[in-house]
């Protein structure tokens, strides 16, 4: 018989719940449009070069 893998199931049971928050999330969202979620800022990439 072999032996369970439970690492596995942990990450499965862990995807489902993040996966379950973010349903939840933009439904939420969707429900309420005048809050709109929070974006971060923009972070410059290297291509911009900056002169001190």
């Amino acid at each position: 018989m072999a032996k369970p893998n439970y690492a596995f199931a942990k990450r499965q049971r862990d995807l489902a719940k993040k996966q379950k928050k973010e349903e939840k999330r933009l439904k939420k969202a969707e429900a309420n449009p005048s809050t709109q979620p929070e974006e971060p800022p923009a972070q410059p990439t290297g291509d911009q070069k900056t002169v001190p």
